[in-house]
């Protein structure tokens, strides 16, 4: 699996084939908060743990797009400065990864009239994971194919 790294996903849109995560595993979804703000909204990142002790993280830049990276788990990326007003937190209203984790089955990148991405899906065994980028990381699980809300 080839993410890229963090100076690519901060350069622009990583290029190639979108399956990057087929076949992983996710053992684990964090968000990345900075602290002074309180854990109120979205967070400014997401992190997929995955079972390899790998991660992947998904992040948006000031002009709304998403970018995809190779993440830096169990450590902030060197963006957090200064690191001790960041944190990984889990994200509530997610639901816990089953016994072993999610298996994914593809990944989907939508992009923008530019090419740029601007929502990635992680479909998995039993539903999907959205993330959408903008001002901060948006990120939600729904269950099937449908679109219906997971419950958590």
């Amino acid at each position: 699996m080839r993410v890229g790294n963090d100076e690519e996903a901060t350069r622009g849109p990583r290029q190639g084939n979108s399956e990057w995560l087929r076949g992983a595993r996710i053992v684990g979804v964090l968000g990345i908060f900075y602290r002074p703000e309180g854990r109120m909204g979205e967070p400014e990142a997401v992190a997929f743990l995955l079972a390899d002790g790998q991660s992947v993280l998904l992040t948006c830049a000031s002009d709304g797009t998403l970018h995809v990276g190779a993440g830096t788990w169990p450590h902030l990326p060197d963006w957090c400065v200064p690191a001790a007003q960041w944190e990984f937190a889990e994200l509530g209203r997610l639901p816990q990864p089953p016994d072993g984790g999610w298996t994914v089955l593809r990944t989907e990148e939508r992009r923008d009239d530019r090419g740029e991405v601007h929502e990635a899906v992680i479909r998995c065994e039993g539903g999907r994971f959205v993330v959408t980028g903008g001002d901060t990381v948006g990120i939600r699980f729904t269950r099937g194919h449908r679109g219906v809300a997971a419950t958590t």
